[in-house]
């Protein structure tokens, strides 16, 4: 997905349609409208109908989970090989201490300011990805996310 619009803080969270505003309302109304079948009707048969519609919202939000870890996954590689060609050799043994969290904001940081972004996590400045990508000047975009 190419966009053209400059990405920033504001607006770099990704809502995927098809996950957000169709499977997922779905599959949540499917939990209470089993439910309400079966708090009006109390039979084993209703009972079962909300057992399995809670194992399927289970499966797909287990299903979104595993898309998301394995992405931070890459995200994690990716940035630890963009740090050992952008920072000096003194720093590479301290890449390892960099939080997932703080590497998926750092991705977002141009290469000129990321040495400057890392330093200021390494010390502690910058805790969460929320602190990084705020304090990214210049944002590159991504718009490849899971």
């Amino acid at each position: 997905m190419t966009e053209t619009r400059p990405q920033n803080y504001g607006n770099h969270v990704r809502f995927h349609p098809l996950w957000h505003f169709v499977a997922f309302p779905i599959v949540m109304l499917n939990v209470f409208v089993a439910t309400r079948h079966w708090w009006h009707e109390q039979s084993q048969f209703n009972l079962w109908g909300v057992v399995f519609a809670v194992g399927v919202f289970l499966a797909v939000f287990a299903a979104r989970g595993e898309a998301l870890t394995v992405q931070n996954r890459i995200i994690r590689l990716e940035m630890r090989l963009r740090l050992r060609e952008l920072l000096p050799a003194s720093m590479h043994a301290q890449i390892l201490s960099l939080t997932v969290g703080q590497l998926v904001g750092l991705r977002f940081a141009g290469d000129d300011e990321l040495p400057a972004l890392v330093d200021r996590c390494l010390k502690g400045e910058l805790k969460s990805a929320g602190d990084v990508k705020k304090a990214v000047k210049n944002w590159q975009a991504d718009w490849l996310r899971a």
